[in-house]
């Protein structure tokens, strides 16, 4: 690995505190994100340089609407809400009364696999995707819209129902504080737990929500298309990619260990052929992700492990140059 590049945990002088944060964060690390949770949005109201901007991908919904009543036709209604079916039975033009919904649902599917258990400078995927739940989950909530998750790992998922409360936020955070703890080296990867997932969040999400996904897209196939396309036709979907530097350029090593934590081997050859060779097979999940979201017109947020969490995604909505 070059110079300019170090390992994750090299650095002796961080706090041990710091550093298991970066490691696997805390219940109270995540908590305190609450007051820092400011400069970004997911309303439907973007500025100008945002990825969620009509300049940039498909506007958001915002909130849905509820049907309130029929009552008969005045003056000035808009004749798009006619009620046709109980015009033509009554005689009697008809519209349809429709109020928007105070609040929005948020759906947060969070990816806390193994595959997210890496890091090469700052933090590992894990607990970026933590940190980063926890500050879209305490802006949401600071909007004044409900928020639900999904958190997965290589075995379960779990979900919390989307409500409007501190306990409900805590009640993620908790459980991301659980699955980064029990993320360990010696953990099995399952690809196949995203689609899993997904469909899991499919059974909950009906419309007019908003589906965060938050994770490295590892596992994902023609399946995983065909979901969140279902999922994109009546709720708006946004993808946060999270990666580390070293997985897009392999460090300037003729070769290298690789391990999956039971086992290790050697990898040789030039570095052109290496990273050749990684690009096609490691990167191939992530590339087929990038196409999808293209292809749907779905935003895609690339956030990497080495800046801060909060400033990139500043960034990215544009409230940061």
């Amino acid at each position: 690995m070059s110079k300019s590049r170090k390992w994750f945990g090299s650095d002796s002088a961080q706090s041990s505190a710091e550093q298991d944060d970066r490691v696997a964060v805390s219940l109270s690390h995540l908590r305190s994100l609450e007051f820092s949770a400011r400069g970004f949005s997911f309303s439907p109201r973007q500025p100008v340089r945002s990825i969620l901007s009509g300049q940039h991908a498909s506007r958001l919904r915002g909130r849905g609407l509820n049907f309130e009543e029929l009552r008969h036709y005045r003056p000035g209604d808009d004749i798009r809400t006619m009620d046709w079916k109980v015009t033509n039975r009554t005689g009697k033009p008809h519209v349809r009364v429709y109020t928007e919904e105070r609040e929005r649902r948020v759906y947060l599917l969070v990816d806390q696999r193994i595959s997210m258990f890496f890091g090469s400078e700052r933090a590992m995927k894990s607990a970026v995707a933590a940190e980063l739940a926890a500050l879209a989950a305490w802006r949401i909530l600071g909007e004044g819209d409900r928020v639900g998750a999904l958190i997965f790992d290589d075995e379960q998922c779990h979900h919390f129902t989307p409500r409007r409360s501190r306990e409900g936020v805590l009640n993620i955070l908790k459980q991301l504080e659980r699955s980064n703890a029990a993320l360990t080296a010696g953990c099995r990867a399952n690809a196949k737990q995203l689609n899993l997932a997904a469909d899991a969040l499919l059974r909950h999400v009906t419309h007019d929500a908003l589906v965060i996904c938050i994770g490295d897209g590892f596992g994902w196939d023609e399946g995983t298309d065909e979901m969140v396309k279902r999922l994109s036709l009546h709720n708006d979907v946004i993808a946060i990619d999270v990666f580390d530097p070293a997985e897009r350029e392999l460090p300037a090593l003729k070769e290298l260990v690789v391990s999956d934590g039971e086992s290790q081997i050697v990898v040789a050859g030039t570095r052109e052929e290496l990273q050749k060779r990684f690009e096609e097979r490691h990167l191939q999940h992530v590339q087929h992700m990038r196409e999808a979201f293209q292809r749907f017109g779905l935003p895609l947020i690339e956030i990497d492990t080495v800046g801060d969490p909060l400033k990139q995604l500043q960034r990215a909505l544009g409230t940061q140059p």
